[in-house]
């Protein structure tokens, strides 16, 4: 009897939501509207998940993409765009949306694409498996998320990569609090209408300004932006975790963490000033920590992030080579790749322009994925020129520098290959480890 209370809440809850969603479809973002910021691209890339996973730079070409929680497309569209050649499935609960989101795909001409209108849960009625797995903004939404994993488990080929997020639990409290006050007055029993924003808008309007939702869940594009006042204040169905619940949750589902997607944010060691002037017990107990906890201990001390976003896969033995250790003989047989979103006319032309110039080219100005500008001189900018044509082996950059710079202009003696193999090996490890390269033994 329990089990049966609890199928019905749960499709009343998974109805609710379809209501809500057919109600406000979202993103309510332009059909025209081409996606095109470098940082999301990358983000939304096979290539980049592949070699955060497995240190293998893959094409996308000929590959399956599920876009789980389509909504009107937008995301459907970025993956075709950043993964050209691959077939893109986008499945939603709304039916509107599904529909929204085919008119946004046509508009564009993307035809290796399809949509359908079903849960989540339903996956395996499609008899398809993935490569790549988009859940971006729905496993908080649905009513039982770690069903939705397995569901996504259960669709994933053996190496597919699963990329999935929730709302953190720290970050987004105020916000879960918001909702649970309007759902108490029953502005959240059915699919939101334009009057209940307005009495959201009217209610935060009319609080004194100390009061703290009003202080910290409450700005002034709320009054014009309907779609932000229904994300945050109306969401329906919305949840929080932290991280460790997040990982369990994996574990159930029979899925292992691999990266963080934008681990680049998530140094725990680059919250403290001088990790040297902690006392030896915190630093030593820090260290001890494995990836996931150190993670969580980021989260506790420092929970900015709207989303827990992360990749995830089946379960393997496989190990991501770790480049700043390889050994001479690796870096020997290395291949080395610039990302897909780093072969742009523009940046060739910026390149180009700060080689002739003899400037300092910032990498940081076409793809963020650092804090440190990225600032590299003007004759090691020319040894990366080339990666902009393709993929290129260590010891061809190694005889580029040789060429470059054949002399030390204080001995004025011939540069020895021993030398440029050592200035060239640190870069391509450094830039590796940012995330501007991609390294491969072939």
């Amino acid at each position: 009897m329990v089990a049966t209370d609890a199928l019905e809440s749960s499709t009343v809850d998974l109805e609710k939501l379809r209501q809500h969603f057919n109600r406000a479809p979202y993103p309510r973002i332009p059909v025209e509207q081409v996606p095109t910021d470098p940082n999301s691209l990358y983000i939304h890339s096979i290539e980049t998940a592949y070699y955060r996973r497995y240190g293998r730079v893959v094409n996308p070409a000929g590959m399956l993409i599920l876009d789980a929680g389509c909504g009107t497309g937008y995301k459907s569209l970025e993956l075709a765009i950043a993964n050209l050649g691959a077939r893109v499935v986008g499945i939603d609960l709304s039916e509107d949306s599904v529909e929204l989101a085919k008119q946004r795909l046509a508009f564009h001409k993307v035809d290796n694409v399809e949509f359908h209108a079903m849960p989540l849960e339903d996956l395996q009625n499609l008899g398809m498996e993935f490569d790549y797995i988009n859940a971006d903004e729905v496993l908080y939404l649905i009513p039982d998320p770690i069903a939705g994993l397995k569901a996504m488990r259960s669709v994933l080929k053996p190496e597919g990569i699963l990329r999935t997020n929730f709302h953190s639990a720290l970050q987004r409290e105020i916000y879960l609090r918001s909702q649970s006050f309007f759902r108490d007055l029953g502005l959240m029993a059915d699919a939101p209408t334009d009057s209940d924003v307005e009495m959201v808008r009217a209610m935060m309007r009319s609080l004194k300004d100390g009061v703290r939702i009003k202080q910290q869940a409450w700005q002034p594009a709320f009054e014009t932006d309907s779609e932000r006042v229904l994300a945050n204040h109306l969401l329906k169905g919305d949840k929080g975790w932290r991280l460790p619940e997040f990982f369990d949750s994996l574990r159930i589902a029979d899925l292992e963490f691999s990266a963080m997607v934008n681990w680049w944010q998530w140094d725990l060691i680059a919250l403290f000033k001088d990790i040297n002037e902690l006392p030896i017990e915190i630093a030593m107990g820090l260290a001890e920590k494995s990836l996931e906890e150190q993670l969580a201990l980021f989260e506790l001390l420092h929970p900015v992030y709207r989303l827990l976003d992360l990749y995830c896969g089946v379960p393997s033995d496989a190990d991501r080579p770790v480049v700043s250790e390889w050994t001479d003989e690796q870096w020997q047989k290395a291949m080395i790749y610039f990302p897909t979103q780093l072969k742009t006319k523009t940046v060739r032309e910026d390149l180009v322009d700060r080689i002739s110039t003899m400037r300092t080219f910032y990498l940081k100005d076409h793809l963020g994925l650092t804090d440190d500008p990225v600032a590299i001189d003007s004759l090691l900018s020319a040894c990366l020129l080339p990666l902009l044509d393709g993929p290129q082996a260590f010891s061809s950059l190694v005889e580029r520098w040789l060429m470059l710079y054949p002399v030390n202009p204080v001995t004025l003696k011939p540069t020895e290959v021993e030398t440029a193999f050592e200035i060239l090996k640190e870069l391509m490890a450094r830039l590796e480890d940012w995330g501007y390269l991609m390294v491969e033994i072939v």
